[in-house]
């Protein structure tokens, strides 16, 4: 009796799973793709979380992010501004400096290092050119840490 209930189970639990599955699509979570160029593109936008809870009460700054209409890849230059769907990359600063890093990743953003206290971390989406399309800031503070 209980080998059947279980049986159904699995099958009410698998057909679930499958109809969820099937309402999503390869180009739902990835985007188009980058092998057709795409005609009057959207205009391309930055979204920013703020850093993971968990890790900054460690003093570890990890910021997801993600694009719309925009790929984020290593290409630089001017002959990558006609390339479709559009490329970029994104610049990163940190607590205002005169200075910024890129990371063309698409990947968390990882920064380590900062002494306790409040911080700004500034995302700008820019083009293969530098030419900034979209920009996000967050602001957290550091816990000062206990030392064992």
């Amino acid at each position: 009796m209980y080998a059947a209930l279980d049986c159904v189970a699995v099958l009410a639990a698998s057909t679930l799973f499958a109809a969820a599955a099937v309402a999503q699509t390869a180009r739902d979570v990835r985007g188009p793709s980058p092998l057709v160029a795409i005609e009057n593109e959207a205009p391309a936008r930055l979204i920013v979380d703020p850093p993971l809870g968990e890790q900054l009460a460690q003093g570890l700054v990890f910021i997801q992010y993600t694009t719309e209409n925009l790929r984020v890849v290593p290409v630089f230059g001017k002959g990558a501004l006609d390339v479709s769907p559009r490329i970029g990359h994104v610049h990163i600063t940190v607590d205002d400096a005169p200075w910024h890093f890129v990371d063309a990743s698409g990947e968390t953003v990882i920064v380590v290092g900062l002494k306790p206290g409040p911080h700004r971390v500034l995302l700008e989406l820019a083009d293969p050119t530098h030419h900034v399309i979209d920009s996000k800031s967050v602001s957290f503070e550091i816990p000062t840490r206990l030392k064992k």
